[in-house]
């Protein structure tokens, strides 16, 4: 078959270690099923194990990939991306959690296995490649919002640093929802986009906001301080990524005294999978799809990546 994998590691020029060509088919083992993959999103988590974060020389050549919609016997499915973890389902209970392309060959490849409890049906409202682009951001994003930070229609929401994958679905997930949802960002053109997204207000990093029931944080130390001032008393942050680095200073004074609540979210369940794509069946929302590549020309999809060119999803089709 034909797949998209790691050859080397390049920290500075990550596509340049790329190879895309003729692999193995996977092999077939017990409780798992082997999916057609109709169509494959990029991450940046792509980006990273083409630089050796996550991955082991002995491990290559390790096909790229977390996120896949095809069809296993008739069946279309979209394939949760998380393996292992305490349950173990089609790994047994002792393996650690991952994702695929970090143990297991990912999903840029004209077929990928995965536990067969890993796949869910995809709703026939959603195309193919709508549904490829759910798995990380759009999971992690949903996640973050609903089932960690437990935001209801009415209250506000503060996203820090919008446009990224992450942040742009939970302004769309949030508008639907009935959230009012505010953001930062340093760039005048993304704020205007998130606004023409469904934002009720866009801001610079560190201006004053008015208390947030629920703060989505992803940045990290550029943001940290603003997050603490920005969240109510009672309050939730969820925290699932920090691209600026650990803050200097955790603020635990304000984190007991105002009774803040602070979660660590890394992707979402197989059951937020389910209820994000019901959402999305039910109330029209859709992901942003900026570009899409057939499989041949991965490597020029993730050199759009890499060069942060896009707003929305890349996808790849084999």
């Amino acid at each position: 078959m034909i797949a998209a994998w790691v050859r080397a590691f390049s920290s500075d020029d990550p596509v340049s270690g790329l190879e895309v060509g003729e692999r193995p088919e996977p092999e077939p083992r017990e409780h798992w099923s082997v999916v057609d993959v109709r169509a494959a999103a990029l991450n940046h988590h792509d980006l990273w194990s083409l630089r050796g974060v996550g991955l082991r020389a002995e491990q290559l050549p390790m096909v790229l990939g977390t996120d896949a919609a095809g069809v296993v016997d008739g069946r279309e499915v979209v394939v949760h991306g998380v393996i292992g973890g305490p349950a173990g389902h089609g790994v047994g209970p002792d393996e650690p959690r991952s994702l695929l392309s970090e143990r297991y060959p990912g999903t840029l490849a004209e077929r990928v296995a995965v536990p067969t409890w890993n796949l869910v049906d995809k709703p026939a409202e959603l195309s193919f490649v709508e549904a490829a682009c759910l798995p990380t951001a759009w999971l992690t994003a949903y996640r973050m919002l609903f089932t960690a930070g437990r935001a209801t229609p009415g209250q506000r929401v503060l996203v820090q640093g919008a446009g990224g994958g992450v942040a742009t679905a939970a302004v769309l997930l949030g508008a639907a929802a009935g959230l009012e949802v505010l953001v930062t960002s340093r760039s005048p053109e993304r704020r205007e986009r998130a606004l023409s997204l469904g934002a009720a207000g866009a801001v610079e990093p560190g201006a004053r906001v008015p208390r947030a029931d629920v703060v989505l944080e992803t940045v990290g130390r550029a943001t940290w301080s603003h997050t603490m001032r920005s969240v109510r008393p009672g309050g939730t942050v969820v925290v699932a990524g920090a691209t600026s680095g650990d803050p200097t200073a955790a603020e635990l004074t304000r984190v007991f005294f105002q009774e803040i609540t602070v979660r660590g979210v890394t992707m979402g369940s197989r059951e937020d999978l389910v209820h994000l794509l019901a959402f999305l069946a039910r109330t029209g929302v859709r992901p942003l799809v900026d570009a899409t590549f057939p499989l041949a020309r991965a490597g020029e999809a993730l050199g759009r990546l890499a060069a942060g060119a896009q707003f929305g999803k890349i996808v790849v089709t084999p």
